[in-house]
This record gives structure tokens, sequence and C-alpha cells, in this order.
């Protein structure tokens, strides 16, 4: 048995993902220079909207309220 007559086995390589800066993956890592996005740790609930008003506080209050003593008739 040879090295240089080894066969290669069927199925998927994995693929080598670059670590560097030139690699586009490296440094920042796709997450900007700064800000609350950026930091690692805590991560952002889904209804955070940056600062702004979150939509359910947007939405007016349903009003009225259910009779729990009501007959259906």
């Amino acid at each position: 048995m040879r090295l240089n007559a080894l066969e290669k086995i069927s199925g998927k390589s994995k693929r080598r993902r670059g670590r560097g800066d030139g690699s586009g993956r490296g440094s920042f890592s796709g997450r900007g220079m700064k800000g609350q996005r950026a930091r690692a740790g805590k991560k952002l609930r889904p209804s955070f909207e940056g600062g702004q008003t979150p939509l359910f506080q947007r939405l007016p209050k349903l009003k009225g309220f259910k009779n729990p003593n009501r007959v259906p008739y």
C-alpha cells in the first residue's frame, strides 16, 4: 500500500473556515464596530426595537371587562 495509491473516501469533506482578518470572518465577525449588538454576553430580547417605543406599548389597551356572573340565555 502506497500513499499515492489511496483512493478518496466518498462523502463531503470538511470545509475549512478562515479565522483571520482576510477571511471576512475575523476581527469583528460581521457584528460591526460598536453598539449593543456587537457586545458579547447577554442577548437582546426579540421585542427590543433599539430604544423606540415597543409595539405593545404603542397599541391601545383593551377596554371593558368580562362579567364572571354572566348567565347565557
